[in-house]
């Protein structure tokens, strides 16, 4: 059922009822029309509430129906405003919970509005890319005034209902019960006569040219590559300097250009994409999860901090096991920093601080972490000292405990295959630092239970993560793909580039950093590691030496002072090395190579074009599930730029067609071999088609 209708008295009440947030899809706006033609026809009914059943009001679109016929067929919502806005009797919302997007855009097309305590009131369209089409714009500011209505509309930030009470978006705040106090708010309005209409409102803002033209510069210098932000200041403009109706379709044809942009499209592909992550075509959403009541993190360093924070943060205790007192106390007291760091900014309270440490204690024995419902090691990358640790916790951990990995690389296989419980043996690669970035790649074995895998992907939500699942192979999806981007771009530097020009190419495209700035701050030698393992392993591979001859050099990063780039003590800022442009520049004459000048477009095309071509090796292979899951942790884990949706969205944004011409190009230069198109990717190009 989309929407209920019942007469109380002289009181028709609609009750959207689409869980799980009431959105606004097409048999629940059909339904609202349905229920407005029967209170209006029914003598006896003197006015109207519109209401929502469950845990919302109305959270807006429904997103089932985002680009589909459905979205756009009548009633549409402008076509249901019209209706509730026209009514001959009052309408009153009544709202409680989550009014949001065009559940919002609905409630301003009523006569009233009442609202219960802690509602979330907002218009976040923006952070799709678009702005409020159904009247938002137009309405907000008549009812908050210029300036709260713009920066809701531009921030797309929730506003808690009481902070709204004395404006005029509310006529009243219910004390108790909702409906009872729509109810009696109802009979006071029944015969009052002419009906208020929101859009009879006039905004009242003195100098409102000055205003919206700091306004737009304001907005213009923060909201970079994306369009939508600045297009609502142009709608809100027109509340004021424009006749309501003029408004309506200055907002709808603003909103009609937004829906077409490729910015608006990548940001509802993340948007979609995240959500789509956390199904798994082989496990049930009703699939039974194991319980996860406390948590142990085997290592007190970095990672294993960062990692112990993230569950803490969740209200979930956490036990750190350390081989030595003093590595255990130094980890402590670095969480404890960091924590005290937060709360220094604002962001933490004195209760909430005590409560998160207290809930992470250490210990150096391996018997005070059986009880725990999930272990996850945070040790050194070496199979040796992962084989020595997955043998102990195979001994100690409790039935049903999950023994879970942070490994980068290493085979996942291999390490349940130290234990004599493989089912209950995961990858959780948390991505550094642990406590902050969004991006955990679950790591799925070829025997992981499939409850195992469902526990893991809710526990991911639970820690505020973005949870992708990969399947086992060197490297998993993100480190697979970026050991093909590194590739070239130390081929660059080979055939003309320095760090600087490849990473300033990729960062004008809005990337967070370049690939020689990320490898400073993750630490060269940790590249140089892999590479070692790499040249005995698979000798067929060829990679660029100058980053060898870097750490041979001692230059590991940020840690040492200096890396690609030097550093001042204090100063994380990158500033260009002589010294490493001469080894640059020496190597290729040592190699025979005549440098050349290579423009920011081969950069970018070389390096995302080397990640696209992987990653469709990786989808073809079944280690990811589909082409978002890949976007999803380029973009929560890789810096990846939000507006381009991902290499593979960007990809298919380019054409494909245009990445294999493009390939082929680059095949006849230094390592061709590099550039011969996947399988799958040759395919989609030769038919026209897209990855997503």
């Amino acid at each position: 059922m989309s929407a209920e209708y019942q007469v109380n008295g002289q009181i028709a009440v609609i009750t959207l009822n689409n869980p799980p947030v009431n959105g606004l899809g097409h048999a629940t706006r059909s339904a609202i029309v349905d229920g407005m033609k029967q209170a209006l026809h029914n003598d006896a009914v003197k006015a109207i509430i519109i209401t929502g059943a469950g845990k919302a009001f109305s959270g807006g679109a429904d997103i089932k129906e985002f680009n589909s016929p459905k979205a756009m067929a009548e009633p549409t919502l402008h076509t249901v405003i019209n209706v509730v806005e026209g009514s001959s009797k009052p309408v009153i919302a009544a709202i409680h919970s989550v009014c949001m997007g065009g559940g919002l855009e609905l409630a301003l097309g009523c006569n009233y509005r009442i609202a219960s305590a802690g509602a979330q009131i907002a218009l976040p369209e923006v952070k799709l890319g678009i702005l409020p089409g159904a009247g938002g714009t137009q309405r907000l500011p008549r009812v908050l005034g210029l300036e709260m209505a713009l920066n809701m509309i531009v921030s797309g930030t929730a506003v808690a209902s009481e902070k709204l009470a004395k404006t005029a978006l509310f006529n009243e705040m219910a004390e108790g019960d909702l409906m009872q106090a729509a109810m009696a708010f109802a009979e006071k309005v029944a015969d009052v006569r002419p009906l208020p209409r929101v859009r009879d409102m006039k905004v009242d803002y003195p100098n409102y040219e000055a205003y919206l033209q700091f306004s737009r510069n304001t907005v213009r210098a923060m909201s970079g590559p994306f369009p939508a932000p600045l297009k609502c200041v142009e709608a809100v403009a027109a509340a004021v300097t424009k006749k309501f109706d003029d408004g309506i379709k200055f907002e709808r044809s603003l909103f009609l250009d937004l829906v077409q942009t490729n910015e608006s499209k990548a940001l509802r592909h993340a948007f979609f994409g995240e959500r789509a992550a956390s199904k798994l075509p082989d496990v049930p959403e009703d699939t039974p999860v194991r319980p996860i009541k406390s948590v142990a993190v085997i290592g007190a360093g970095t990672m294993g901090g960062g990692i112990a924070m993230n569950f803490a943060n969740a209200g979930i205790p956490v036990k750190i096991l350390e081989m030595k007192q003093e590595a255990l106390d130094k980890g402590l007291a670095t969480i404890r920093k960091n924590y005290e760091n937060t709360m220094k900014k604002g962001k933490l309270t004195p209760e909430k601080f005590e409560q998160r440490v207290g809930l992470i204690t250490g210990t150096l024995s391996y018997d005070e972490i059986g009880q725990a419902d999930i272990v996850i090691e945070a040790v050194f990358e070496d199979m040796g000292v992962k084989e020595q640790v997955f043998k102990k916790l195979d001994e100690v951990m409790k039935p049903g405990a999950i023994l879970a990995s942070n490994t980068s690389t290493l085979d996942v296989d291999k390490i349940a295959a130290f234990t004599k419980r493989p089912q209950d043996v995961i990858g959780t690669h948390f991505f550094s630092p642990a406590n902050v970035m969004k991006l955990l790649e679950i790591v799925r074995g070829k025997l992981t239970a499939k409850d195992v895998l469902a526990t893991v992907m809710g526990l991911s939500k639970k820690i505020k993560k973005t949870g992708v699942v990969s399947g086992v192979c060197d490297g998993f999806i993100g480190n697979r793909m970026i050991e093909q981007y590194s590739r070239q771009a130390g081929f660059l530097l080979e055939e003309g580039c320095t760090p600087e020009q490849v990473d300033k190419a990729v960062e004008k495209l809005g990337f967070a950093m370049g690939p020689f700035r990320m490898g400073d701050l993750a630490g060269n030698d940790i590249g140089w590691y892999i590479r070692k393992r790499r040249y005995v392993e698979k000798p067929q591979i060829t990679y660029s030496k100058t980053a060898d001859l870097l750490c041979e050099m001692g230059r590991f990063g940020q840690k040492t002072g200096a890396g690609w780039y030097d550093y001042k003590p204090g100063d994380r800022k990158a500033y260009s090395s002589s010294v490493v442009n001469e080894m640059i520049v020496k190597h290729s004459a040592d190699l025979g190579i005549e440098r050349r000048k290579i423009s920011d477009q081969e950069i970018v095309e070389r390096l995302i074009y080397a990640l696209v071509n992987e990653a469709a090796h990786i989808l073809e292979e079944g280690i990811a599930t589909r082409a978002s899951d890949i976007d999803m942790v380029y973009l929560t884990g890789y810096g990846f730029p939000l507006h381009t949706g991902g290499p593979m969205f960007y990809a298919d944004t380019v054409g494909l067609q245009n990445v294999v011409m493009s390939m082929q190009k680059y095949a006849k230069g230094r390592h061709g071999d590099a550039w011969t198109p996947a399988p799958l990717l040759a395919r989609l190009a030769a038919e026209g088609k897209t990855f997503n």
